[in-house]
Order: C-alpha cells, then sequence, then structure tokens
C-alpha cells in the first residue's frame, strides 16, 4: 500500500522568520506560484495578524492559489483567527492554524498557565476557527518536550473539538529520531480519535536532526510534514522540502509518496536563495553547488566509468543541468582526460602523462583548475 504525504511548504512564514531574508507581496507571490507549480499541498502563506504587510500578502496568495490549501497562522487568540479568516476569504481551500504551547516549560513560563487551561483555550481555539472555516489545524508547540499522557490528552480533545490536522512540533530541534517514533507511536496507541485527524510534523533543525525526525515520524504513522525551500527557518531552520521529497522518492521500499515535481526542486531553491538574498551551502543535500560534483581522482574514476558508483540520484531528476567535474589537485588522469577530451584535445598516455605532471603543480597553486587553464596547459 503506497501511502500519500501532504507536503505542507512554510517557506513564506517559518521561513521568512530568518533576519533579513523578509520578501515583498510580489515576491511572497512569485514564490506562492512556484510552490504550487513544485506540487505542494498546502502553502503557510503567512500570519496575518503579525502585520498590515502579512495581512495583505496572504490574502494577495489566497486570491492566485488555485490547487493547493492556503493556510494562515494564529495563536489561539480571537484577534488573530479573525484576521486570519479575513485573510483567507478569497481561498478556494483555506485552512487557519492555531494552537498554543504544550510543553510544561512553555506551560509555566511562556503562558503562566496550567494544563487544564491551555486545553480549555485550546478547544475553544479550534471551535471557533471552525465556525470560519473546515479545514483547521492544531499546532501544540513544544511538543517534543511535552509530556507525553498530556499531549495525548490534548490531542484527542483538540480531535474532538474538530480540528482536522494536528501539527506535533519538535520547536526546539531537541528530539533524537528514536524518540520522535516513540512520541508519536505512543499517540496512535493512546489517543482514541486520532485517526480522524492528519498527524503532522514540524521539526526544527537545532541539532541537525530536522529531517532524520521527520521521517522518523512518517514511519510511526504521521501523514503530513511542514518543512520549507532550502530548510531555512528560525534559528538552525526547518526540515528540508527537498531532502524529504527525495528520500521517500529514492527509497521507494518505504512506501510512501508525494506529489512533488522534483524537476522543479533546483529552480525553487535558486529563485528563494536569490530572493531572500540567503545563499545555499555548497554541500547542501539535492540542491547545493557540490551535490552533483566530484573532485577526488578516485570518485571521478568511478563516476566516469558508471555514474552510480557516486550518485544515487540523476542530477537532471531536482532540475540540476549536469554532473560536474571538478579538476583539483586531488583529480586523477581519468579526470583530466575527460575535461581535455570536452575541449577537443585528445592526448596519448605519454603525452597525458607529462600534462598531468604540470598539471598538478599548476592545482597546487591555483587550487581550482578551469578550462581556460587547461588551454594554457596544452599550448
Amino acid at each position: 500500500m503506497i501511502n500519500r504525504i501532504q507536503i505542507f511548504d512554510t517557506t513564506l512564514r517559518d521561513g521568512e522568520q530568518v533576519p533579513g531574508c523578509q520578501l515583498n507581496r510580489e515576491e511572497k507571490i512569485e514564490v506562492a506560484k512556484e510552490l504550487e507549480k513544485l506540487g505542494v499541498d498546502i502553502i503557510e502563506a503567512g500570519f496575518p495578524i503579525s502585520s498590515p504587510g502579512d495581512f495583505a500578502s496572504v490574502k494577495a496568495i489566497a486570491e492566485v492559489i488555485t490547487e493547493a490549501t492556503v493556510c494562515g497562522l494564529t495563536r489561539a487568540r480571537k484577534e488573530d483567527i479573525d484576521a486570519a479568516a479575513e485573510a483567507l476569504k478569497p481561498a478556494r481551500k483555506p485552512r487557519i492554524h492555531t494552537g498554543i504551547g504544550a510543553s510544561d516549560v512553555h506551560i509555566k513560563h511562556k503562558f503562566n498557565s496550567t494544563r487544564e487551561k491551555i486545553i480549555e483555550q485550546a478547544i475553544w481555539a479550534v471551535e471557533y476557527a471552525k465556525s470560519y472555516v473546515e479545514d483547521v489545524e492544531f499546532f501544540a508547540e513544544d511538543a517534543g518536550r511535552a509530556d507525553l499522557p498530556f499531549l495525548a490528552q490534548l490531542t484527542q480533545a483538540v480531535i474532538k473539538a474538530g480540528a482536522t490536522v494536528v501539527n506535533l512540533p519538535d520547536t526546539t530541534g531537541y528530539l533524537l529520531p528514536h524518540q520522535m517514533h516513540h512520541r508519536i507511536s505512543y499517540l496512535f496507541e493512546h489517543v482514541d480519535n486520532i485517526h480522524q485527524a492528519t498527524i503532522s510534523m514540524h521539526n526544527h533543525n537545532d541539532l541537525g536532526l530536522a529531517t532524520a525526525n521527520t521521517i522518523a515520524g512518517i514511519q510511526a504513522g504521521a501523514r503530513q510534514v511542514e518543512v520549507t525551500i532550502n530548510g531555512i527557518g528560525e534559528r538552525a531552520g526547518n526540515t528540508s522540502l527537498e531532502e524529504v521529497a527525495m528520500i521517500l522518492n529514492v527509497h521507494k521500499d518505504l512506501g510512501f509518496t508525494t506529489g512533488i515535481n522534483p524537476k522543479h526542486l533546483f529552480p525553487i531553491s535558486n529563485l528563494v536563495s536569490n530572493l531572500m538574498g540567503m545563499p545555499v551551502q555548497a554541500n547542501k543535500a539535492i540542491v547545493g553547488a557540490n551535490a552533483f560534483a566530484h573532485s577526488s581522482g578516485i570518485h571521478q574514476d568511478g563516476f566516469l566509468k558508471h555514474a552510480q558508483n557516486y550518485e544515487i540520484m540523476n542530477p537532471e531528476d531536482v532540475g540540476v543541468p549536469s554532473s560536474a567535474i571538478l579538476l583539483t589537485s586531488r583529480s586523477g588522469r581519468a579526470a583530466l582526460r575527460h575535461r581535455l577530451q570536452l575541449l577537443g584535445f585528445e592526448l596519448e598516455k605519454p603525452e597525458l602523462d607529462k600534462l598531468y605532471t604540470r598539471f598538478l603543480l599548476m592545482a597546487d597553486e591555483r587550487k581550482m583548475i578551469h578550462d581556460e587553464d587547461l588551454k594554457e596547459l596544452v599550448g
């Protein structure tokens, strides 16, 4: 049986919380349209109550998106929910995403409240949001550190109140993958009505485990993942959309599928990076500049003989034009011969051996050897 995973993209909400990476309305609309083309199921367009500009952007996105669900974030407050409902009026498929803290740390130190009052407020927020839209998602903030029996009680209560999706965020990126799997499994075993809602993962990357925790959550029963392009977001960022999509694509044995068209991953990565002025690190999985680049002589030789020796994905499948052979002092004769042939130079072995010695001296000095350097070498 193939299980469909819903892709909830929060690039325009959580992703935009990166300092200095705010987008204007036109840029947000451009990204939203590309997200819909990519095949995401839900676009979290913003936090309408936070500013007039964000309200206007959510409304503008709701007006132009035709296939994906458009979602607005709120706190468990009347004014927040009212603002989101107003901004989402033009949406064909509106969703209100409301919630409150679930861990004792948040309950005590952020809300100065009690577990009982938190449940009451959560139920009220879901029911109030439900009076505006049918599709209501509830987030239990800091679920990763929440007391499990209480989290089960809260989950059951909001589903009974009408929540169609329950988001269980690891807000601080604290959990290990086996702990995430255990928490989600526990909820499926102890929440009587859990199958009446979709369970969602929203994991932060403070310890570099966001993607691993998201996959663990899926394996335990979650069927929605909350992700961003390039993994951008608050602090160390969110789960990376491209990583989750391609893990499920490569590991078809897991039995999960998404609506993502992988060929759009690299183009939208570049778009978001350029608009936000936030470079993608070169060794970033899937979309980094070096993700399909080979510089070690052993790797280059193996790749040239058969690409699958060192690549588990075709670059074209994720929108990358081609793999790259980078020439450095770690490169071998096979890579040098390959690049020379591309430039139209066919050298016999004795000539190649002589040139390779000079190539290494040049590479030690210049670090990276480009086509113009090779032409200079050949003379």
